[in-house]
């Protein structure tokens, strides 16, 4: 099994809420933070801008949201499908080992790809926006982003 190398810029911070975390998600690269206004400033996007939210467990989910009953098992088996709940937060419950083993002691952080808006993945511009580089065995690749559904009382619709 593979170990996190974490490589930081800095040694210590009393404060990690405002940290920017680059790391290799369950699906693609990505920045996480728990400051999205921070992570939205970074993407040169409106800084209120909703931003998705990764959460370790099912249970963290029910503390951000209300899951409509006729798509409880539907979220609950999903893989790499990211969710916008009736109360509009865009939410994604991670599964991955690796990316949980990070993403555990935080209990959830916001999610975003890490790239400029519109462009490609660029390993340079992304070491030099975030905090830390939280490195495992995969190492960090671009790779295909989540799947995204928008969810009703009743009706579901594919996004991406």
């Amino acid at each position: 099994m593979c170990i996190h190398h974490v490589h930081c810029k800095i040694f210590w911070h009393k404060d990690l809420d405002c940290l920017v975390f680059l790391a290799q998600s369950d699906t693609t690269v990505g920045l996480l933070s728990k400051d999205f206004k921070k992570l939205n400033f970074i993407k040169q996007r409106k800084i209120d801008q909703k931003v998705l939210i990764e959460v370790a467990s099912l249970k963290i989910l029910k503390s951000h949201t209300r899951v409509p009953s006729c798509f409880k098992s539907y979220v609950r088996r999903a893989k790499k499908t990211s969710f916008i709940y009736p109360n509009n937060k865009a939410l994604r419950v991670v599964k991955d080992e690796m990316h949980l083993r990070f993403l555990k002691p935080f209990l959830w952080m916001y999610s975003t790809s890490a790239n400029k808006t519109k462009e490609r993945f660029d390993l340079s511009w992304a070491r030099e926006v975030s905090d830390v580089e939280v490195l495992d065995c995969r190492g960090l690749k671009e790779a295909r982003a989540s799947k995204i559904y928008k969810l009703s009382n009743t009706k579901i619709k594919k996004v991406r």
